[in-house]
């Protein structure tokens, strides 16, 4: 289990939809899936880097509890403190006790 105390931060994560408006556009929006408490490890160069190898972006590690019933993918987003990451991928921690989001700012 991830201690509790660690996960200090409430973040979003997010997925693309897409609604019909009544004059028949699609449009495509963002709808929150989860919200969650995290954990946020900054990446340092050398590992971002060796990682996605675009310096010039905020990388971060997003730890957070495993969600039942929730499939986090590289498709979805995470938003936290005005600012949202794309997910680069999303490692199971344990038998389903966390997942480890990697991801940089859009």
């Amino acid at each position: 289990m991830i201690p509790a105390g660690k996960l200090q931060h409430l973040i979003a994560i997010e997925r693309e939809t897409e609604t019909v408006s009544p004059a028949g556009h699609v449009r495509k929006t963002w709808a929150p899936v989860a919200e969650v408490r995290a954990e946020i490890k900054n990446l340092s160069s050398d590992e971002f880097l060796a990682g996605f190898g675009d310096a010039d972006r905020q990388s971060a590690v997003f730890v957070i509890r495993w969600i039942p019933g929730v499939e986090i993918t590289t498709a979805d987003r995470i938003a936290h403190g005005g600012r949202v990451y794309n997910i680069k991928s999303a490692v199971e921690i344990g038998r389903k006790r966390g997942l480890e989001l990697r991801a940089v700012a859009a």
